[in-house]
């Protein structure tokens, strides 16, 4: 064979090339005595012919291809008809494997030929150049045969250790490697391993080989009671409840010797959720009440009261009942909705004696206290904050992040959200800007810290752990907690950043598990969705780094992209940035690839696209896509948004240019989008987006001053038509239509616009100054950003005073909340309909917004002066009256020398319209 050669290497070598491949397989001939002869030397050449295929390619029937790919064809088709021949199957089997198809049918049959001839060299080393390539099952077996053969007994442990990670239904091994870590001391390894193997026998359902792995774990790690918790969880589902509690009674055993009264109490607990009549777990369960609470004054009182050693009372409602009234003792506290926090004074019989903060020495029955109060621990929140000073009370938890976390978790039955925690320290303890500083630290610590863990129900529930955890469990706990699909896929990768992370533990093995129950064969599936898509591609992207992952699993994209209905609807809902663009990657990968961009385009709006776009010689397409996204921007906000896109960033390009849309057309479409938007926002239609895309326009048209210096540079018919655009659009901010006409009167003095008529009834909108109109912003923002914060802080300090109902405090501060939502919703509605009324437009010719009025009265025959604006500038003192008063309504569209008739106060006078002139404003 010739030397490796590239893929500029001329087309005759490498067809000759291959033409010496199909002589050598022709000239093979299959006997044993061939086998015996074999050494592996003679595959070391055959790795020769590998490198130089490796990276050539050749072109055949007009397609590029990879001359490797080409070489494994002609194998392949040698073995149909030599299906035993040595050089195919290594050269097809070798050249699969480096395609990471890890279990290769014609490696395993060829190490098989050579296993069955017992040429333990050619075996070994097969076994070893398949493992080159990633980890095999099939080659680590047969090289732990190898091992056994030469008498490499040593060996054959590191091989296990390897096989263990990568088949996660192997427990005989996993086992025989405790086993051999125990014997050498390595008490770490030996428990790790134990570990392994309990897992799988409890996937494979073998309760006897649990149970002795069980006991084996006891004895190493009897303190790690989370992790029996957890597998006998595991024991329940997948073998029997029966079988869960006889693993438990084993835990409770050790607990009781070592007094750890607590754990046994939860431990029983669990019993008896699995089988309430469990007799034996009943009475333990009292025995442990009575060492626990051996000091308590009224501990027999209570157990009697309960009933809780009765077998005919359900045993969960007479703990319930004994652990509330347990809880009733001297210098216990309780909290009472309207006295607050008080410490038990005294129990006798069945009267109970309490001092709380604001009633001393209260004395009820025990029956009423049991019914009404709640019990607090000595560490509870509300106790210390009656119980301390609140400045020692505000340092300590300012500066203990930590600590003030479990207190006020523990409080709440050991489960509160940020919301609960904020509740409790803002503002009777923190201040709103405390903790705005303060939270941010808090957040790091209930992520990172082992003590915290979070409900199993609800991610956004903390819990203080009785035992720190490992990250990964830590993880593990989120990953289970967690609802959404996409923040599942975020934690699994967090989880795989850890250092030393174990691909073959549970907690993985369960996460990863997830994901590829979304993978059924691709027959199999009828309808694709964003679920299933993305399952594909984080397995894809997580194999990139851990290729073993990807083994005995169909990751192919095609077939999964054909059953995809509709192609924009699921890449949006693809919630995660990484998984989008390995989409866009695996898309380019496909015949038609360009097409799928152009449809994903809208979507996505990145230079990236049309970089790839224009690279595949596709520019005619990007130009098709422009034009069209300018002419149909009433079918969705996605198409606004990108010929508002193009107009920012491509404008200038030449691709851009060859849509033929002159800049007077860009700058209508967008006047068009700005007006499409604000309607759209008026009727509640795709509001967040058609807000993002009206901004967007504004700045582009106003903020960047576009449409000025375009008016600078045009004609006037030019400027007729972009300012009659502008007028049409009825909810844009009417300053921005007086600034721009000011500046076409600056440039066009006797500029003329057309429907300059002064409309006196206005349907929809308060006419208004531009002084009045700015006076009410600010009032609005005084309002929203100084009163309401003041009155959200003088609610939350008369919440901390206690009982509602006789707070003062509270019922104040809500009157004043209501007179100023009240406030705030008219003045909203008030601008929100407000007409900024242009000076330069007022009409003299007869009464109306913006005029002085000279009347004169035919009965006084005194001279009556008037200037007509808005509700807001109206001051009928100073003769400033409002167009839509009575007396104001009245004399619009009178022109001088018109008289009207107007009726007050039983009184009808006669004016005559003197004189209308502007008022100065």
């Amino acid at each position: 064979m010739s030397e490796a050669f590239d893929e500029k290497a001329p087309v005759d070598e490498k067809v000759t090339f291959l033409k010496n491949v199909q002589e050598m397989l022709n000239e093979e001939k299959w006997t044993r005595a061939t086998l015996s002869n074999y050494s592996a030397n003679q595959f070391k050449e055959l790795d020769q012919i590998l490198k130089e295929a490796r990276d050539g390619r050749i072109i055949r029937d007009g397609q590029d291809l990879r001359l490797d790919m080409e070489l494994k064809g002609l194998c392949d088709e040698h073995l149909t008809h030599s299906k035993n021949s040595i050089i195919a199957l290594y050269l097809s089997g070798m050249i699969s494997i480096s395609h990471d198809v890890i279990e290769d049918s014609n490696m395993n049959s060829l190490v098989g030929i050579f296993l069955d001839n017992h040429k333990w060299n050619i075996v070994n080393y097969l076994c070893e150049r398949i493992l080159d390539y990633g980890e095999s099952k099939f080659a680590l077996r047969t090289l732990v045969e190898c091992y056994k053969n030469e008498s490499k007994e040593d060996a054959i442990y590191g091989i296990w250790e390897r096989l263990v990670k990568v088949d996660y239904e192997e427990a005989d091994i996993a086992k025989s490697l405790a086993e051999h870590y125990e014997k050498q001391g390595d008490k770490e390894n030996a428990i790790d391993y134990y570990k392994k193997a309990l897992h799988r026998y409890i996937n494979k359902a073998l309760i006897t080989n649990v149970r002795e792995i069980w006991e084996k774990l006891l004895g190493y790690c009897s303190k790690d009671i989370d992790f029996f918790l957890h597998v006998e969880k595991r024991i329940a589902k997948n073998i029997s409840e029966d079988k869960a509690v006889l693993l438990l009674q084993d835990v409770y055993q050790v607990c009781r010797k070592k007094d750890d009264i607590e754990t046994a109490i939860n431990i029983l607990k669990i019993i008896l959720q699995y089988d309430e009549r469990d007799v034996h777990a009943r009475k333990e369960l009292v025995e442990c009440f009575r060492q626990k609470y051996a000091a308590h004054s009224q501990l027999e009182e209570y157990i009697r009261i309960s009933n809780i050693s009765q077998n005919w009372r359900p045993v969960h409602e007479a703990v319930a009942d004994f652990e509330k009234h347990i809880a009733f003792d001297k210098g216990n506290f309780v909290f009472h909705r309207t006295w607050g926090a008080g410490r038990i004074d005294s129990v006798q019989g069945d009267k109970i004696v309490i001092d709380f903060a604001k009633k001393r020495s209260q004395s009820m029955s025990l029956r009423m206290a049991v019914n009404s109060l709640q019990t607090l621990s000595k560490n509870h929140i509300w106790v210390l904050k009656a119980t301390r000073k609140k400045e020692a009370l505000h340092d300590k938890i300012k500066e203990d992040h930590a600590w003030a976390l479990k207190t006020v978790i523990k409080s709440f039955g050991n489960s509160c959200d940020i919301k609960k925690i904020k509740a409790e320290l803002v503002p009777s303890i923190l201040s709103a800007g405390e903790w705005t500083t303060w939270v941010t630290k808090a957040r790091d610590i209930l992520k990172s810290d082992p003590n915290f863990g979070v409900s199993p129900d609800n991610i956004d529930l903390f819990t203080v752990r009785d035992r720190p955890i490992s990250i990964e469990e830590k993880l593990y706990n989120e990953f289970k907690a967690e609802r959404n699909f996409f923040n599942r896929a975020q934690t699994l990768r967090l989880y795989l950043t850890q250092a030393d992370v174990e691909l073959d533990s549970e907690y993985f093995k369960e996460m990863f598990d997830y994901f590829t129950s979304y993978l059924p064969s691709a027959s199999s599936i009828k309808q694709v969705n964003e679920n299933i898509v993305a399952s594909c591609l984080l397995i894809k992207e997580l194999a990139g780094k851990f290729p073993k992952l990807a083994n005995g699993l169909s990751l192919n994209f095609a077939p999964l992209f054909e059953k995809i209905e509709d192609v924009p609807e699921l890449f949006q809902n693809l919630k995660d940035s990484k998984l989008r663009e390995e989409f866009l990657k695996q898309v380019k990968l496909l015949s038609g690839w360009e097409d799928v961009y152009i449809q994903l385009f809208p979507y996505i709006l990145s230079n990236s696209i049309i970089e790839d776009l224009l690279a595949g010689a596709y520019e005619n397409k990007l130009v098709a896509l422009v034009s069209s996204s300018f002419e149909n921007i009433r079918e969705s906000s996605a198409v606004r948004e990108t010929a508002v896109w193009f107009f920012k960033n491509a404008s200038d390009t030449p691709w851009f240019k060859k849509a033929c849309l002159g800049y007077e057309k860009q700058l209508i479409t967008l006047i068009h989008i700005l007006d499409i938007s604000y309607r759209d926002i008026e009727n509640h239609r795709d509001t967040p987006d058609n807000r993002k895309v009206n901004k967007q326009v504004y700045s582009l048209l106003f903020t960047d001053k576009r449409l000025i210096d375009f008016i600078d540079q045009g004609d006037r018919d030019t400027i007729m038509r972009i300012f009659t655009f502008i007028q049409d659009v009825k909810d844009l901010d009417p300053a921005d239509k007086i600034e721009l006409k000011k500046q076409i009167l600056l440039k066009h003095p006797d500029f003329k616009f057309l429907g300059n008529e002064e409309k006196t009834v206005i349907t929809r909108g308060l006419m208004v100054t531009a002084a009045k109109y700015e006076e009410k912003n600010r009032q609005l923002a005084h309002i929203m950003e100084v009163e309401v914060p003041a009155n959200s802080k003088e609610i939350g300090f008369a919440l901390s005073l206690g009982d509602l109902r006789e707070n003062a405090e509270y019922k104040a501060a809500k009157e004043k909340q209501e007179i100023l939502n009240s406030t705030v919703a008219k003045l909203k509605d008030e601008i929100d309909r407000a007409q900024i009324f242009d000076p330069a437009a007022v009409n003299t010719s007869r009464v109306s917004f913006g005029t002085k009025v000279v009347l004169r009265s035919t009965k006084k025959k005194d001279r009556e002066e008037y200037s007509i604006l808005g509700p807001w500038e109206s001051d009928p003192e100073n003769n400033v009256i409002s167009y839509l008063s009575p007396f104001g309504s009245t004399m619009l569209n009178k022109v001088a020398g018109e008289g009207f008739d107007f009726s007050a106060n039983n009184e009808t006078v006669h004016y005559v319209v003197e004189e209308i002139s502007a008022v100065s404003i």
